[in-house]
């Protein structure tokens, strides 16, 4: 009897803190973050630029305080990734007719092209990441993140 309650190996709890789901999440997390960094910066993005245009898709238009609302991150923040993505050509701002306060952003074809890039490299990144998994071990993996990322309220998709 290898189980004990709550579906552990026994002996998971004295495995020590590298043995942990959450240590093992944050540090390959870490991981993936840096090599994602690293391949949108020839772009002239940083994560939180794909993050910003992420939201976006979810929306065809959205007002900076709603999305840093959305995002829970202050509303600085998106204002900073917005100029720089204006800088580029990928959102648009104009004012909100209803209330001249709000700014609305939109993403531009320009910006869905930039997105694509970014997720083609995603992708390349993934596989490179997933490598060592046989295509079970990937589908399990893919299937208990989703399921984590939906428990947290992250988007699943």
């Amino acid at each position: 009897m290898d189980e004990v309650k709550g579906g552990r190996p026994a002996g998971a709890e004295g495995a020590g803190i590298p043995g942990t789901v959450v240590f093992k999440l944050g540090t390959l997390g870490t991981v993936a973050a840096d090599r994602f960094a690293a391949a949108v910066e020839p772009l002239g993005l940083k994560p939180k630029h794909v993050g910003l245009m992420v939201a976006l898709t979810h929306a065809t238009s959205a007002s900076q305080q709603d999305l840093a609302a959305r995002l829970g991150v202050v509303p600085s923040l998106v204002v900073s990734l917005a100029d720089h993505l204006e800088h580029l050509g990928a959102v648009e701002r104009v004012r909100d007719p209803a209330d001249r306060r709000r700014q609305i952003l939109t993403l531009t074809d320009e910006g869905r092209e930039l997105l694509a890039r970014c997720t083609a490299t995603a992708q390349t990144l993934d596989r490179q990441f997933t490598a060592a998994l046989t295509p079970a071990q990937l589908t399990a993996l893919q299937q208990a993140l989703a399921v984590l990322a939906a428990e947290a309220g992250l988007p699943t998709e």
